[in-house]
């Protein structure tokens, strides 16, 4: 439609028109009966508004299972409201008044997409569409051949239609279409001959190398810095992000203004150097010892549910085993039942065999609990063994920080040594060094250089006990947390595994209940 006449009021998306839309879409038959039963709009996959004079996009959040959705003839001027339509494949809003491709982010699904017939004068935002085969977006306004390079990054596209838009009376138009979308199949209507893809590739191929060559530097950094996140990931698990190097030591002087100024003293540099070097070092020690650790950990886990696999495969065979040498012995005893001489006689075979279903769900519950309590013995010697990794990995954690401490405290010793020489000279003029002006404030009496010096001192300290009170609260967390996984699994499987005993035995009663017997006589 892509209207620009007032000749109808524009439309709103409200419930009227959804349940309208959706009942037409649908046989007659179906049509009666969803309106008897009601129509769940999270069921609907396909959905149709095509000429329906809408003007603004709205009230589609209730549709999360759509997959296909037409919005085509009608007078939208701006993509939005479509964010909860994650499983979209198929999206058609041609012929409408659309300015600028937005709002398309989470359709990560989507295979086929028309925008034809709108206003759009650039190819963007589109990023995240990387499963796009099918693209339409011919009579737009798109003027710069370039643009279509874009499409570059979408390796699945194969069909792509332009025509009626500005630069498609460029001389050269389809050859660099063909030459910098190599994929391509079908452009505008047609299939893309070997011919001109040999031409196309001939022409441009001084351009498309460039391409090439920068897409896959692109490609090397943008693997670079996955792996480099994936590492870093590793580490938080680990709890030692940014413990390798020197990142705990740069932070310590981040923000300290008063060191920046200290540095400027002579000897300082060469102190700084020195405690640097033992700093990292130690930081070093204490990064290899929680992977370590991190690594025996994981061990530890996995060796327990191992165990508990094991634990509870043999028990599920034990209770399978029974329930078949049940069934397996009681294969005709309904139809006995059910065709006794008599109605006593029936009532008879009738108790029997009620009393043997019940004496099977004691045995399957004694079975659930002698499991209760090999778990719980599991269970105890797993919170045991944590209890024990988690104290020795505190202690020597806390350990290695102290050594952090230590090596702070005799650098702070040492600098407020160098400070108050530095002042003794400063204050007899001895000072061979030129120092900045800020510097030199400082070196006015003993009480303000030792302020400053321990106000460094101090901020080091907080962000060494941060930075270990991290790892501590990182590691009763995860210590915390793997201990209630099982609790709570337990739990879980136990109130599932009693809920199956429960619903078997009542089937048996059931079937038991619902067996005919002779009247009794009279």
């Amino acid at each position: 439609m892509s209207q620009s006449d007032n000749s109808f009021e524009p439309n709103v998306i409200d419930d009227e028109m959804l349940q309208k839309a959706v009942e037409e879409q649908w046989p007659e038959d179906i049509r009666k009966l969803a309106k008897a039963e009601g129509i769940n709009f999270k069921d609907v996959m396909e959905l149709q508004l095509s000429f329906r004079n809408i003007l603004q996009i709205d009230n589609l959040w209730q549709f999360e299972n759509l997959t296909k959705l037409q919005l085509d003839n009608n007078i939208i001027e701006k993509i939005e409201a479509l964010e909860s339509l994650v499983h979209l494949v198929w999206l058609d809003l041609s012929f409408n008044n659309i300015e600028v491709i937005e709002g398309l982010d989470t359709l990560v699904k989507l295979q086929d997409l028309s925008l034809y017939n709108n206003r759009i004068s650039k190819i963007e935002h589109m990023d995240t569409l990387q499963e796009l085969q099918i693209f339409s977006i011919g009579k737009n306004n798109l003027t710069t051949l370039e643009n279509v390079v874009y499409l570059r990054k979408f390796k699945n596209l194969h069909t792509l239609n332009l025509t009626g838009n500005p630069f498609c009376n460029e001389e050269q138009y389809m050859l660099f279409v063909v030459a910098h979308l190599p994929g391509l199949v079908y452009l505008d209507f047609k299939l893309v001959s070997d011919t001109t893809r040999e031409v196309a590739i001939s022409n441009y191929h001084y351009l498309t190398d460039l391409l090439e060559h920068e897409e896959a530097q692109a490609l090397a950094q943008l693997e670079e810095k996955q792996a480099q996140q994936k590492e870093l990931e590793y580490h938080k698990t680990a709890f030692v992000e940014y413990l390798n190097g020197s990142f705990l030591f740069d932070s310590l002087y981040a923000e300290d203004t008063e060191a920046a100024k200290l540095a400027y003293l002579p000897g300082v540099d060469d102190l700084l150097q020195a405690y640097r070097k033992d700093f990292v070092s130690v930081c070093e020690n204490l990064f290899n010892y929680c992977l370590k650790e991190h690594e025996k950990r994981e061990a530890e886990v996995s060796d327990f549910y191992e165990g508990l696999r094991e634990v509870l495969t043999a028990n599920q065979e034990e209770g399978r085993r029974i329930i078949l040498d049940f069934e397996n012995q009681n294969r005709t005893r309904l139809d006995e039942i059910h065709h006794a001489s008599s109605h006593d006689t029936a009532e008879s075979m009738r108790a029997e065999y009620n009393e043997d279903i019940l004496q099977l769900s004691e045995t399957l519950m004694t079975l659930e609990m002698q499991m209760v309590d090999q778990l719980e013995e599991l269970i105890k010697e797993f919170e045991r063994n944590i209890a024990v990794i988690t104290s020795t990995f505190i202690e020597n954690v806390k350990g290695m920080m102290t050594q952090c401490r230590d090596l702070e405290n005799r650098h702070h010793e040492k600098l407020l040594e160098i400070s108050i020489s530095a002042l003794e000279k400063s204050l007899k003029n001895e000072l061979d060094e030129e120092l900045p002006d800020d510097v030199r404030e400082f070196l006015v009496d003993k009480n303000t250089i030792v302020n400053m010096v321990n106000k460094s001192h101090n901020i080091h300290l907080l962000k060494i006990s941060m930075r270990e009170c991290d790892i501590l609260l990182n590691m009763y967390h995860w210590e915390a947390s793997v201990k209630e996984k099982a609790l709570q699994n337990e739990i879980d499987r136990n109130r599932n595994r009693i809920k199956e005993i429960f619903q078997y035995i009542d089937d048996l009663q059931e079937q038991l209940d619902n067996t005919q017997i002779p009247d009794p006589t009279e």
